[in-house]
């Protein structure tokens, strides 16, 4: 068995016997346990009674965290003609059609979100197979397929997160940087709970969100009181 580190058992004793905490103790545990060389990502796991193989138990959605993310997004664009300027504009890092099609295709993808206006989306949707596993797949409920790219570039740079639910019912994501304020954390965190608990689908049954996690990159996670993260 390998030898842990001083600071990795340092982590560990420090969240001996931590759990079921309110946000704001979990966050102030995490944050001051992110000791790493960088400037590590405050990552939450929600586990979610839901079943994603039925279509009426699928989880997805998208929050604007309100003190973003602390994450350079690059975003990608399918437009043509003045949508495609209007996504340069905006700050679009790759704007393309056929040509960024075929540059992914080829395996290079350089890009953490993917929007696309809707007369693409027949070049888009070749795309499928590559761009679906890894979640970039451009979809109308998620404000991915638009018309208005501007605005969805502008988001997508500015700390809008979007979420889906894995195979085992898990929902993840960053909510921000071990550099951020306590109450900027606290604050992310609550709006990315809330947006989880509105996109309860039809189909669950029984107690929805069953465990709230919290860790950083490289730092161990603690559990946090569902009753307390989803209150008001």
């Amino acid at each position: 068995m390998a030898k842990l580190g001083k600071r990795t058992r340092a982590a560990r004793e420090a969240f001996v016997g931590k759990e079921n905490l309110s946000v704001e103790e979990a966050v102030s545990l995490v944050k001051g346990n992110a000791t790493a060389k960088f400037d590590e990502t405050i990552e939450i796991s929600v586990n979610l009674g839901v079943d994603p193989r039925h279509a009426d138990q699928m989880v997805r959605g998208v929050v604007g965290l309100p003190n973003g993310t602390g994450k350079d997004v690059r975003v990608a664009v399918f437009a043509r003609g003045p949508k495609a300027d209007e996504a340069k504009e905006a700050g679009a890092d790759i704007v393309g059609a056929e040509d960024l099609m075929e540059t992914i295709q080829g395996g290079k993808i350089d890009f953490d979100r993917c929007i696309a206006t809707p007369d693409m989306m027949p070049i888009v949707g070749r795309l499928g197979k590559v761009l679906g596993p890894r979640n970039l797949m451009p979809n109308p409920k998620v404000g991915t397929v638009t018309m208005d790219v501007a605005d969805a570039v502008k988001a997508a740079k500015g700390g809008e997160v979007q979420f889906k639910v894995e195979k085992a019912g898990v929902v993840h994501a960053g909510v921000g940087k071990a550099s951020f304020d306590e109450g900027k954390l606290v604050e992310n965190i609550r709006a990315f709970v809330s947006a989880v608990a509105r996109a309860k689908p039809a189909g669950a049954k029984g107690t929805y969100m069953k465990k709230v996690s919290l860790s950083s990159t490289m730092g161990p996670g603690v559990s946090i009181d569902v009753a307390n993260v989803t209150a008001e």
